[in-house]
C-alpha cells in the first residue's frame, strides 16, 4: 500500500479533496480517459449483459472503467473492462477484500490495475465508508453511467454526487417497472439513454475507428437460460471454459449467465 501525493485534478470536484488516498496498482490508468458506472447489487441479466457490452467496449478503445468494486454492476463492469482497464475505489482498507465474493476479482485487479481508498490499512467498510468511497468514484469518471437503480436506493446518492458537480449522466434504456430509478431520471432529463454503446463510446474515443462489440453467439445462447445439457450438445468445448473463466454459472441444471 502507498499514498497518492500528486495532485488529482478530477478529484477537486469533490466537496473536499481527500486528505489521504491510498492505492495499489498501476497509477498511469489515472492518466486515461475514465467512464464511471455504478448500479445495482442484484442486477437483471439484462442489465449485466449490457454493461458487460459496454464496460469491453471501452477497455477495447483505451477508456479506462471506474467503479467499486462491489457485488453486481461494480463486479460486471471491472470484469467486462478486463482487470488491466480498470479501477476499483474499495469503501475499506487496500489489504481487506470487500465484498468476499470479489476477492479474485480484486486481487486480479492489484495485479494489473488500480486500487484506490481513502481509508488506512485495516480499516473496515462502514454504512458511511460506502457514501465516502461513492463521491470518489463519481469524481474519477468524465460521465456517470448508471446501469441499473431503484428509486431509494443508495446508488441514486452517486447520481446526486454527479448532478453537483455537473457531469452527464447516462442511462440503459430500462423496461417499465425496472430499475425505476435510472427511469425517472430519464424521464426528468436528469440522465441521457444510451441506445447504441457503439455510438457513446465513440464520444470519448481517441480513435475515430471503434471496435464493434462482437457478438458471442454461446453468452447469447445463455441468455435464454437453457439446461445444462443443452448447452453442453450446442457448445461442448465453450461451457468449460466459461465456467472456469466466471462468464456463467450453473444452478438447479441450468445456465446463468454472470
Amino acid at each position: 500500500m502507498s499514498r497518492v501525493y500528486e495532485t488529482i485534478p478530477e478529484l477537486l470536484s469533490m466537496k473536499s479533496y481527500p486528505k489521504e488516498l491510498f492505492y495499489d496498482g498501476d497509477l498511469n490508468l489515472l492518466k486515461r480517459t475514465k467512464i464511471s458506472i455504478v448500479g445495482s447489487r442484484k442486477p437483471t441479466q439484462y442489465s449485466r449483459q449490457m454493461i458487460q457490452k459496454l464496460s469491453s467496449s471501452l477497455s477495447k478503445n483505451g477508456i479506462c472503467v471506474v467503479s467499486g468494486g462491489a457485488m453486481g454492476i461494480d463486479a460486471t463492469a471491472h470484469s467486462g473492462a478486463g482487470s488491466s482497464n480498470t479501477i476499483a475505489v474499495l469503501p475499506c482498507g487496500i489489504d481487506l477484500r470487500y465484498p468476499a465474493v470479489n476477492k479474485n476479482l480484486l486481487n486480479e485487479i492489484q495485479k494489473s490495475g488500480l486500487l484506490l481508498s481513502q481509508f488506512e490499512h485495516g480499516f473496515t467498510a462502514t454504512p458511511w465508508s460506502f457514501v465516502v468511497r461513492n463521491e470518489l468514484v463519481v469524481a474519477l469518471g468524465d460521465v456517470l453511467v448508471v446501469g441499473e437503480a431503484d428509486v431509494d436506493s443508495g446508488t441514486m446518492r452517486s447520481v446526486e454526487f454527479a448532478l453537483k458537480m455537473k457531469k452527464e449522466i447516462y442511462v440503459l434504456p430500462q423496461r417499465l417497472g425496472e430499475s425505476s430509478g435510472t427511469n425517472q431520471l430519464a424521464r426528468d432529463s436528469l440522465a441521457k439513454v444510451i441506445y447504441d454503446i457503439d455510438e457513446f463510446v465513440s464520444k470519448f474515443s481517441l480513435s475515430q475507428n471503434i471496435e464493434p462489440i462482437i457478438k458471442d453467439d454461446f453468452i447469447a445462447f445463455c441468455t435464454t437460460n437453457p439446461t445444462y445439457d443443452e448447452a453442453l450438445v450446442k457448445y461442448p468445448q465453450r461451457i468449460f471454459e466459461a465456467e472456469l473463466s466466471g462468464e456463467i454459472e450453473i444452478r438447479n441444471g441450468r445456465i446463468l449467465v454472470i
